[in-house]
Formats: structure tokens, C-alpha cells, sequence
């Protein structure tokens, strides 16, 4: 096997990657669980709160790859099939609500940014796994920079949501 990927370098940065995604993702079963009965009855904000759950474990899961001692092909592979994997929920949210589906990604505030952004976040880390092989510190950087923004961009949407939420009770009360 290849050399062995060094951690120190990227450990602070990378455990705090992990660390926040896990405090979200506490926080968001939190937010969710006080609001379950208006979440469950609109399935685009239950599949938003779903989503976002499957987009905090993904960031927590690509912090333990960096985080785990290996050798730097099969980061790099690793790093890459992940991402991979985890695509498929914005291409196929923006397909449905997007394209084939208008009507319910409207009823639920389904916007097209937060489909590209998804997109975009994860795109950055296919390609910093891949770079990850040639040149550690290019794809690390990409990593991070894909990491950082799934957190932001789920923590936009769980605003959103609950500022759905919001609203409706609002109406309900007038």
C-alpha cells in the first residue's frame, strides 16, 4: 500500500467539521420533534427535515474518513464514493420538485437553489477526493470547503422550514 495519510495536519479542522454537523443534527431532531405534527402533514417539509438529517450524517461521515489513519489512495477513493453516494438526493429532489412535480415543491418553498447548492457543495467533493490523491492539500481544501457549505446551506433550510412552520400556525391563529 501507498503512503499513510497523515491526520494532524487536518485533525482541528475536520473534528470541528464533525462536531458542528452532530450539534445540528441534535438540534434539528430538537426543532423537529417539537414540531412533528405540522411536519409529517407537508411532505416537502417532511422530506426537507429528512434531507437534512441524511445531509449532517454525510458531513459527519466524510470528517471520520479525513479523520481516520489510511493511505492516501484509499482516502482519496473513499472520499470520492461517498459523495457519490450521497448526489443522488439532490438530482432526484430537483427532478421531482423541480421539473416532474412543480406543484408540491411550491406548496413546501422547495427553492432551486438549495437543489444547485446541494449540487454544487457535493460536486466540490468528488473533486477534492479525487484531487486528495495527487495533491492532499488541494482536495483537503476542497473537502472543507464542500463540508462547510452543506452546513450552511442546511442550516438555511431548516430555517426556512420552521419559518414555514411559522407561518402556518400564524394563519391558523388568525
Amino acid at each position: 500500500m501507498g503512503q499513510v495519510y497523515q491526520t494532524d495536519l487536518w485533525r482541528d479542522l475536520f473534528v470541528m467539521l464533525g462536531t458542528s454537523a452532530a450539534a445540528l443534527l441534535g438540534l434539528l431532531f430538537v426543532a423537529t420533534s417539537i414540531h412533528l405534527d405540522e411536519i409529517t402533514k407537508n411532505f416537502s417539509y417532511r422530506t426537507r427535515a429528512l434531507n437534512n438529517s441524511y445531509m449532517l450524517i454525510f458531513t459527519m461521515v466524510e470528517a471520520i474518513i479525513v479523520l481516520t489513519p489510511q493511505p492516501i489512495e484509499l482516502l482519496s477513493g473513499s472520499l470520492v464514493v461517498a459523495n457519490l453516494a450521497i448526489i443522488w438526493i439532490p438530482i432526484r429532489n430537483t427532478y421531482l420538485y423541480g421539473y416532474k412535480n412543480r406543484d408540491v415543491g411550491h406548496r413546501g418553498g422547495w427553492a432551486l437553489w438549495r437543489g444547485v447548492g446541494y449540487l454544487l457543495a457535493l460536486t466540490i467533493g468528488i473533486a477534492g477526493g479525487a484531487l486528495t490523491l495527487h495533491s492532499p492539500n488541494v482536495g483537503l481544501y476542497l473537502i472543507t470547503v464542500s463540508c462547510g457549505a452543506l452546513l450552511v446551506i442546511v442550516a438555511l433550510n431548516s430555517w426556512s422550514v420552521l419559518l414555514g412552520i411559522g407561518q402556518m400556525e400564524q394563519k391558523i391563529k388568525t
